[in-house]
C-alpha cells in the first residue's frame, strides 16, 4: 500500500503522525511511505532522517494524489478538501461529531474514515487516545502553572506548597488518562488536589496511584459546587457526549468561584462539560468568561511535539500494518475493534454519535462488515 504522511496544517500543530522508526516498519512490510517536506519538522524530525527510513519526501500534492492512505494527526481542514477522492483512507483523529462540514465532505467524497479517537481494546478503553490524554492532562496543569503568573494575567498564585502561605486547590473533573497526567503534576508540586469521578473503582485504582495530597470524591452536584468555590483552578478532563445538551458546569456557576480562578478545559468540548468553554489555539488560547479564566485549547500535546509524535506513531503504527497489510475490509472484519473506529465508508456516515447529534442517516459498520 502507499502511504501518505501530509504535514499538519492546523494552528499551531507541530506533531507529526508517524515518525521515521514508523515508516521503517512500514517500508520493511513492502509498503510505500510518501513525506510531505518538513512534515516532522515541527516534532524535530528531519527529511534525511525519513529518507533514511526509506521514505519518499515530496510536495504536498504528490503525497495526496500518490497515497492510497493518509496517515495524519488532526482532522481535515478545509484546504484539504479538493483532496479527498472515492476509496482514498484517511487514518487520523477525524472527531466528526465535532466538525459537520469535513463531514459531509468525507460523506460527498466517499473516502474511508478511521478515527483513532474511536477505535477500542478488549477491555473498551480507547489505546489510541490515552496517550495524547495523558500529556493533555500534564499540559493543562502546566498551563495552570503559566497562567497563574502575575506577569501572564494571572491572580499570582504558584501553584505549589509554600510554607507560611495558603497551598492552592486543584480540582479535576474525572479520573480517566487526562484525569490522571494533571493530578500526577499537581500532587508532586505539593498542592491540595480534588479529583471528581462517578466510577468507585477506577477511583480506588487511582488512589493507590497518587500521594496522600489527592482527595478523591464522588461526582455529584453538591460536591462539584464545593470545588467550585474552594479551588483555584478547575481543571475538566472528562469528554462530553455531543448529543447531549446539559452541562456539569453552568455559566452561572462561574459566580461563586474565587476572583482570579480559572478554568482549564482539557476535554475542549465546546458548550460540553463546561458550558462556557469553546476551542481556542495555542496562538490565542485564553478568554474570560465572568471574570474566571478559561484555557481551552483543543490541542494542548501539540505544544509537546516531538514526545506527542513519537508516543502518537507508537500506538497507531500497529492499526497502520493492520490496514496496509490486508486492506480495509479484512482487517474490519478481523478486528472488531478497529471496525469501532470507522467513521465514514464510502459514503456511508457509520459513526451513531455523529448521526444522533446532526440527524444524518447512519449505516451500522456491522451491516457493511460480518
Amino acid at each position: 500500500m502507499i502511504i501518505g504522511v501530509p504535514k499538519e496544517i492546523k494552528n499551531n500543530e507541530n506533531r507529526v503522525a508517524l515518525i521515521p522508526s514508523g515508516v521503517a516498519e512500514l517500508v520493511k512490510k513492502g509498503h510505500q511511505v510518501y513525506v510531505e517536506h518538513d512534515a516532522g519538522l515541527g516534532s524535530g524530525f528531519s527529511d534525511a532522517e525519513y529518507e533514511k527510513a526509506g521514505a519518499v519526501t515530496a510536495d504536498c500534492n504528490t503525497v495526496w494524489s500518490k497515497s492510497e492512505m493518509i496517515y495524519k494527526v488532526k482532522e481535515i481542514l478545509a484546504e484539504e478538501y479538493k483532496y479527498l477522492r472515492e476509496g482514498l483512507i484517511i487514518f487520523t483523529y477525524i472527531h466528526s461529531n465535532a466538525h459537520l462540514d469535513m463531514t459531509m465532505e468525507l460523506l460527498k467524497s466517499k473516502v474511508i474514515g478511521i478515527a483513532y479517537e474511536d477505535i477500542t481494546d478488549k477491555n473498551g478503553q480507547f489505546p489510541l487516545l490515552s496517550p495524547m490524554s495523558e500529556l493533555a492532562g500534564k499540559g493543562g496543569f502546566l498551563a495552570a502553572l503559566h497562567y497563574g503568573q502575575s506577569v501572564n494575567g494571572g491572580k499570582g498564585i504558584l501553584f505549589n506548597r509554600i510554607s507560611g502561605v495558603d497551598t492552592p486547590t486543584v480540582s479535576i473533573i474525572g479520573c480517566g488518562h487526562s484525569g490522571m497526567g494533571a493530578a500526577e503534576l499537581a500532587a508532586s508540586f505539593g498542592n491540595k488536589v480534588i479529583i471528581l469521578d462517578v466510577n468507585k473503582e477506577v477511583m480506588d485504582e487511582s488512589k493507590a496511584k497518587l500521594p496522600e495530597n489527592v482527595e478523591f470524591l464522588y461526582s455529584n452536584r453538591e460536591n462539584l459546587v464545593r470545588c467550585l468555590k474552594e479551588s483555584d483552578a478547575i481543571i475538566n478532563c472528562i469528554l462530553w457526549n455531543k448529543t447531549r445538551k446539559d452541562h456539569l458546569v453552568y455559566k452561572e456557576d462561574l459566580k461563586i468561584m474565587k476572583k482570579g480562578a480559572m478554568i482549564i478545559d482539557v476535554a475542549c468540548d465546546d458548550g460540553g462539560a463546561i458550558e462556557t468553554c469553546r476551542s481556542t489555539t495555542h496562538e490565542d488560547p485564553v478568554y474570560y468568561e465572568e471574570g474566571i479564566l478559561h484555557y481551552c485549547v483543543d490541542n494542548i500535546p501539540s505544544a509537546f511535539a516531538r514526545t506527542a509524535s513519537i508516543g502518537l506513531s507508537n500506538c497507531t503504527l500497529s492499526y497502520a500494518l493492520q490496514i496496509a497489510n490486508k486492506g480495509c475490509e479484512k482487517a474490519f472484519k478481523e478486528n472488531k475493534y478497529l471496525l469501532k473506529g470507522l467513521t465514514c465508508y464510502k459514503g456511508k456516515l457509520t459513526l451513531e454519535e455523529t448521526a444522533i447529534k446532526y440527524g444524518l442517516e447512519l449505516t451500522p459498520s456491522c451491516e457493511l462488515f460480518n
